[in-house]
């Protein structure tokens, strides 16, 4: 069957288990969904993700969250070939183009050159400059950047130049004026970074600083076509809701949605099921990993996937005979793993129509991640540049 609407919604850093070359990123013993189902001992309640088969994709069980007989839609998962684990690689593999090179990674901090040039644009100096946990960072170093108006500088283990400072200090056009400007030096060796990302905050004090949904990340323009370049291409309607427009530097969007937070996100999600479109409406919802993978946190990483989960069934109820949900994530972010980072794991496959009539079959591992894109793809009679459509096993 050929679907008219297609949803992806992509659950930010909700991995399911280390992948195979965890090793290789420090990671093996890392599972998102199973460290936050044993956090909940057994009380982690997400039935319509259950009932999709979300326990039926994994070798071993989510505490409390059992398999079901008789799932509602296919399932399985998909591992990763691209060369790094940030959401720039998952999104970009997704969508027919693996990260096939390292990108520059900063384990001691940027270089002194490349700061100076930021200095000299923007006419405040760059302060901490290692990596550091982004809610950490303006609790040890935001009143002195209140103070002095400085640049608060810093990374993970990601390919990420992050730049915070508060709104009250930096006015939010300027902080993104540096940001672009910085964009703009590193995108070709020596320094090739996947994004620079503007991190505003605001608050009093040390005690009270928040990160606020101003938050904008510039990313690495793609560096080949795109499976939402080729949907555009071809008149299909794109729709990115999230973080989308900036994973992609707007490169085949058709419409855009910036979301306040994963229930913003929904809120949107809902809007344009009640547009009359033909095409994909692709969304990333961040909580899960700007709010609580990164910092750690399984409890409210497991109470945003609850919620999650109650607004998935809103979502299922509106659906058309000729909808078709498929949802997934872009990495993991195991909040009761070591370290702060994003964490290489498989990532789960769902999809469900209310057109299906052969529910409950398995769909096997997948790789690349291209082979999402290409599913799309092939339901609007295009070719994919990566990845094996699944299309003809949704029945």
């Amino acid at each position: 069957m050929k679907y008219k609407r297609i949803f992806g919604i992509v659950l930010d850093s909700v991995g399911t288990g280390a992948a195979p070359d965890a090793a290789k990123f420090g990671d093996v013993g890392s599972d998102t969904l199973g460290h936050v189902g044993e956090y909940y001992a057994g009380k982690l309640a997400i039935p319509n993700l259950q009932k999709l088969g979300i326990a039926n994709l994994r070798d071993q069980p989510i505490q409390g969250v059992a398999p079901v007989d008789a799932p509602l839609g296919y399932y399985g998962k998909m591992q990763e070939v691209s060369a790094g684990k940030d959401s720039m690689d998952g999104h970009w593999e997704m969508m027919g183009l693996p990260v096939d090179h390292a990108l520059s990674l900063f384990p001691n901090g940027f270089p002194q050159d490349l700061l100076d040039k930021i200095t000299e644009f923007s006419g405040r100096k760059c302060i901490v400059n290692t990596p550091y946990s982004g809610t950490d960072v303006i609790h040890d170093y935001g009143e002195e950047q209140m103070q002095s108006g400085d640049l608060i500088v810093y990374t993970s283990g990601d390919s990420v130049f992050q730049i915070a400072a508060h709104e009250d200090v930096i006015p939010l056009a300027e902080l993104y004026k540096i940001c672009e400007y910085t964009r703009g030096l590193v995108n070709e060796p020596p320094y090739v970074i996947g994004r620079v990302i503007a991190r505003p905050y605001v608050g009093p004090d040390k005690d009270h600083f928040t990160r606020t949904a101003n938050r904008r990340d510039f990313t690495l323009e793609p560096t080949g076509k795109t499976d939402l370049d080729r949907l555009s291409e071809a008149n299909i309607d794109v729709i990115g809701i999230g973080k989308i427009n900036d994973i992609f530097s707007g490169h085949g969007i058709k419409t855009g949605y910036h979301n306040e937070s994963n229930m913003d996100g929904m809120d949107h999600v809902m809007t344009v099921m009640d547009q009359d479109f033909t095409g994909f409406a692709f969304t990333n919802l961040v909580d899960f990993d700007a709010m609580y993978g990164h910092r750690r946190n399984p409890k409210g990483f497991g109470q945003a996937l609850m919620d999650f989960d109650q607004r998935l069934g809103e979502v299922m109820a509106n659906m058309k005979d000729d909808d078709l949900l498929m949802l997934t994530a872009d990495h993991g972010n195991d909040p009761g793993f070591k370290g702060t980072d994003h964490t290489r794991e498989f990532v789960p496959l769902l999809a469900y129509s209310p057109s299906f009539t052969q529910t409950g079959q398995s769909l096997g591992t997948r790789s690349p991640f291209s082979d999402f894109g290409a599913t799309v793809l092939d339901n609007f009679g295009l070719q994919s540049g990566a990845g094996s459509s699944f299309l003809a096993e949704l029945k």
